[in-house]
């Protein structure tokens, strides 16, 4: 929070626009937790999964450079990490072992479920309380300090219970009341509206869930459960997959456990995905009237061109056109459905403007003038136009830029008319995407069988 803060300052005081002073903003708090947790690429990942929501060098390589510069800085001011170091685990686990970690997985998603529900039904308590919200906090306050009085262990951020849990070195009544006493004031903290901190706490609750684990699930090493539980709760709760598995391994420098990782967090993961709408993090937002994407996905604007989706049935007018060609025009086109631009084209085919509908009307019902080209003055002579091999995408920005919704067609050689684009031709971008995602294929054995079908059946 106060390195995110120190990156909008800076981006305010250069006077930059909103996108880069949220890039400065995410670049601070990135290096915030590079220096805190010395996880300089879990810091990154962070920034993006959580973030920033997108996968760009315009923000990725400020944010990456940040959490690079706030990681050197801290061997001089703090040491060298790791923050957790753990005796080596085995480099294979076997079957046994991995499905271990697929257990570990569901119960690290089960119990993310549970606290992503704890926290907002405490909130949903606080709004239903016939008092002012400005004495929330100091319930929840409150409620913190008797949790703290019965289980001192439960409060602050909990770093040395952290490692004593990834050291083993903790008895079944600690385990038990982190992980019970923790997510209860957890969850009426952040109802209330105090500030409880996310990593550290679900750290915490994590490693105790990989305690309780390690009474049933097979003895891998010291503390192998409990780092497991960590990345997977990360994972599951905050929807953050890639920097579940990552700040794992940096917190312990433990390369051995990607693998193990890689299973709980991505079950965990999933777990969540399919029983929570949204993540603990997004959900608060939801409820304030805003909506965030969480999924990465390639746009269809991006990957379709004009040529794909353009119009080739288009009515164009010859620069020379008389009266009666433009009034026959504008009849036959009532007819197919009213064209708004028209391309006004030499005679080669190449492109000399356009005139609009509104504009070509007037000519046309004024009194005729035999020794003037009726669409002389009302002719646009620089159209923006759009080229066959160009995206989607850039043609939605040049609309914007424009504030025009049509566009005339041409090759990019000569300049000659192929076709026209509107903004109701982007539609088609989607309903290819909606049919390749949800036609189904004909299976080429079940046509096969029903050939070989059909030979027994004239056999007999």
């Amino acid at each position: 929070m106060t390195g995110g803060a120190v990156g909008s300052l800076i981006a305010q005081f250069f006077h930059l626009t909103s996108t880069e002073r949220k890039t400065l903003l995410v670049a601070g708090a990135a290096a915030g937790m590079s220096a805190t947790f010395a996880a300089p690429l879990a810091a990154v990942l962070l920034a993006v999964e959580l973030l920033l929501f997108e996968w760009k060098p315009r923000s990725l390589i400020p944010v990456a450079l940040a959490s690079a510069t706030a990681a050197a800085m801290r061997r001089y001011i703090i040491g060298l990490g790791p923050l957790f170091p753990v005796p080596a685990h085995p480099a294979f686990i076997g079957p046994q072992g991995l499905l271990g970690c697929a257990v570990a997985g569901l119960l690290a998603g089960a119990l993310s479920a549970m606290l992503t529900q704890a926290v907002y039904a405490a909130e949903d308590a606080f709004l239903r309380l016939p008092i002012h919200w400005m004495w929330w906090p100091a319930i929840g306050g409150l409620v913190i300090g008797v949790g703290g009085w019965m289980f001192p262990q439960a409060l602050g951020v909990g770093y040395d219970v952290i490692g004593d849990l990834l050291q083993g070195d903790v008895g079944g009544r600690l385990i038990l009341g982190v992980l019970v006493v923790k997510s209860v004031i957890w969850s009426v903290s952040l109802g209330s509206g105090t500030s409880g901190g996310v990593l550290a706490p679900l750290l915490m609750m994590g490693g105790a869930l990989g305690g309780v684990e390690a009474w049933f699930l097979p003895a891998e090493g010291m503390g192998f459960w409990p780092l497991v539980s960590m990345g997977a709760i990360l994972g599951g709760t905050m929807r953050s997959p890639l920097t579940g598995i990552v700040f794992a391994l940096e917190l312990t420098h433990d390369v051995n456990m990607v693998l193990p990782l890689l299973v709980a967090v991505t079950i965990a993961h999933g777990f969540t995905v399919l029983t929570l709408r949204r993540s603990i993090l997004t959900e608060k937002i939801a409820r304030r009237g805003f909506h965030l994407s969480r999924e990465y996905a390639v746009d269809p604007m991006e990957i379709l061109f004009v040529r794909e989706v353009m119009r080739t049935s288009v009515a164009a007018l010859a620069a020379d056109a008389p009266y009666d060609t433009l009034r026959h025009s504008l009849h036959g086109d009532s007819s197919r459905g009213r064209q708004r631009l028209y391309p006004v084209i030499g005679h080669n085919q190449e492109l000399i403007g356009v005139v609009t509908r509104g504009d070509l009307q007037t000519v046309a019902d004024a009194a005729p003038d035999k020794s003037a080209a009726p669409l002389a003055a009302i002719l646009h002579t620089r159209p923006t136009v759009a080229f066959p091999d160009e995206s989607l995408r850039v043609i939605v920005y040049r609309m914007a830029e424009t504030g025009l919704t049509r566009f005339p067609v041409v090759d990019r050689e000569h300049r000659r008319l192929v076709g026209m684009i509107a903004l109701t031709d982007l539609l088609k971008a989607r309903a290819l995407n909606l049919d390749a995602e949800q036609r189904r294929e004909r299976v080429l054995g079940a046509h096969i069988a029903l050939l070989f079908g059909e030979r027994r059946q004239k056999g007999a």
